[in-house]
């Protein structure tokens, strides 16, 4: 069984999308797959179970978290 999530993060500008698109992405390797549309990073995390989407999920955030910190200092 493959459980899917789409996750889709808006920002208020491209350039700020792109610094934290290009700052996740590289991490993205089978569980992520992460494009950029202008201003808005679309992700879709695939898993086997609740459990290990639930996990991907916050490591993902917890990536995307640290980057829109950097971008805001």
């Amino acid at each position: 069984m493959q459980i899917r999530c789409k996750l889709t993060l808006e920002y208020g500008d491209e350039k700020t999308a792109r610094i934290v698109y290009d700052s996740v992405r590289i991490d993205d390797e089978r569980f992520v797959d992460t494009c950029l549309d202008k201003n808005r990073i679309v992700a879709t995390i695939t898993a086997k179970s609740p459990g290990s989407l639930l996990h991907t999920l916050n490591d993902y955030l917890a990536c995307v978290s640290v980057a829109e910190k950097v971008v805001d200092k």
